[in-house]
């Protein structure tokens, strides 16, 4: 499938001060747009970078059907182009929306729309350590009409930007007993926009306490770990590598997906399964923990240097390089930037 393109002009990429980047701060000159009319995806097209035009009734903005995906290229060690493990992004799209009773994308035309808009862009991909560029695709229902409905038209647009990694220092998190993420049923699983605009007042008032992000409980008994803040979760007790099972309000991450099989590439122990917070507590009264962090592809991996239980706040050992998180980090990078075998086929190289 080859996508029509019209150009920009004038680049923006002279405003990009490449040895600075944060992250959401710049977007790329295009993007891609698709509309859905009468039972199926139309008007394929990457078009120069704009604003939209849309009416005040519009669904999306009053009844929720919104749904995103957050990927990332790599400019690797050759200096080609790598769109990082799209298949797996896809198949968590398509799982929100059919949890969101939004119309499917077909793989083919997802993952042409990612790449012909990566390579329409491919000098906005930085090639500084820690740094990608950024993909963000979404859909939203942008039919014109009140009144509580399942929506028959919408918008899938894809826009880009050259980011740097956050949270590079250890950052200090809060066990939230009183607010919940999601819960089992939900749309806790689901990458849709509601789930986000949910969490930002609990984590306001942790911020106002001093910390950086709260580490979400369970909806049913507020005792089970679930995910920190927009990451899933992961520690290092007693040698073994541990992050909540996937439960239907835990987000299947693809940077959590990706660590975990490279721990066990690696042999290290790894187990997906309920963590308390009585056992959390534990393993800091016998110091049998030595890591937490979170891990997103935003973050990667964010190490967590504090964790608030209950008005307690139990401090984590120093990190170095040896520490399990940057171990499995480097390695991710390392596959990403073609420096290493690519044994799971992750790697989408332009």
């Amino acid at each position: 499938m080859t996508i029509p393109v019209t150009k920009i002009t004038n680049s923006r990429i002279k405003e990009v001060d490449w040895d600075h980047l944060t992250f959401g701060d710049h977007i790329a000159d295009h993007m891609f747009s698709s509309e859905y009319l009468n039972g199926e995806w139309k008007n394929p097209a990457i078009v120069p970078f704009h604003n939209l035009t849309l009416s005040p009734a519009t669904l999306a903005l009053h009844y929720g059907q919104s749904v995103f995906e957050g990927m990332k290229a790599f400019r690797m060690k050759d200096g080609r182009i790598n769109v990082f493990r799209i298949k797996k992004h896809h198949d968590r799209l398509t799982n929100t929306l059919e949890r969101m009773a939004m119309p499917p994308i077909s793989y083919d035309f997802f993952a042409e729309s990612v790449k012909q808009l990566v390579a329409a862009d491919k000098d906005w991909v930085p090639n500084a350590a820690g740094t990608s560029l950024y993909i963000r695709p979404f859909i939203f229902a942008n039919e014109a009409r009140f009144g509580v409905k399942v929506a028959e038209e919408y918008l899938y647009l894809i826009f880009t930007g050259p980011v740097a990694t956050v949270f590079m220092q250890p950052i200090k998190v809060k066990v939230e007993r009183t607010y919940v993420r999601a819960a089992k049923g939900g749309t806790g699983f689901a990458k849709c926009a509601g789930n986000y605009g949910g969490a930002f007042y609990p984590t306001r008032l942790a911020k106002a306490k001093g910390y950086d992000q709260v580490l979400w409980t369970d909806a049913k008994e507020n005792e089970y770990i679930e995910e920190s803040g927009m990451m899933n979760v992961m520690f290092v007790i007693d040698g073994k590598l541990i992050t909540p099972a996937l439960s239907g309000s835990i987000l299947d991450g693809i940077t959590r997906s990706s660590l975990i099989a490279i721990a066990k590439d690696m042999n290290l122990p790894v187990e997906e399964r309920p963590i308390s917070v009585t056992e959390l507590r534990s393993a800091f009264e016998k110091k049998i923990i030595s890591e937490a962090f979170g891990a997103g592809t935003a973050a990667v991996v964010a190490p967590i240097g504090t964790i608030g239980i209950d008005k307690t706040d139990y401090d984590l050992p120093a990190y170095n390089d040896n520490s399990i998180m940057f171990r499995l980090r480097n390695k991710l990078e390392l596959i990403r930037s073609g420096q290493a075998d690519d044994v799971h086929g992750w790697n989408t190289i332009l």
